[in-house]
């Protein structure tokens, strides 16, 4: 990697069909670890965080549905979301 890559600002695309399940999957592991006594917004952050998977339960397969997708698409739809935009 020369120095010129490293100046440059690289774009990161995620497909819309991929935010929608983002989403999906959020919503279905926030209740999991809620349902399991855990703070949801604590362990997603500390997922979101470490890519540690021991942060999210496996109680309803919330740990397997977590893993499917990149973190990267899972902080994309949290911007999303926050900011109040469906799109980019």
């Amino acid at each position: 990697m020369s120095q010129n890559d490293l100046e440059n600002t690289m774009l990161f695309k995620v497909d819309k069909d991929e935010i929608t399940e983002a989403k999906s999957v959020l919503l279905k592991v926030f209740e999991a670890l809620k349902e399991k006594g855990y703070n949801p917004i604590n362990q997603l952050v500390g997922y979101l965080l470490s890519g540690d998977p021991a942060y999210i339960t496996s109680h309803k397969n919330a740990r397997n549905l977590i893993r499917k997708l990149e973190r990267d698409e899972l902080m994309e739809e949290l911007l999303l979301s926050y900011l109040g935009k469906k799109e980019l």
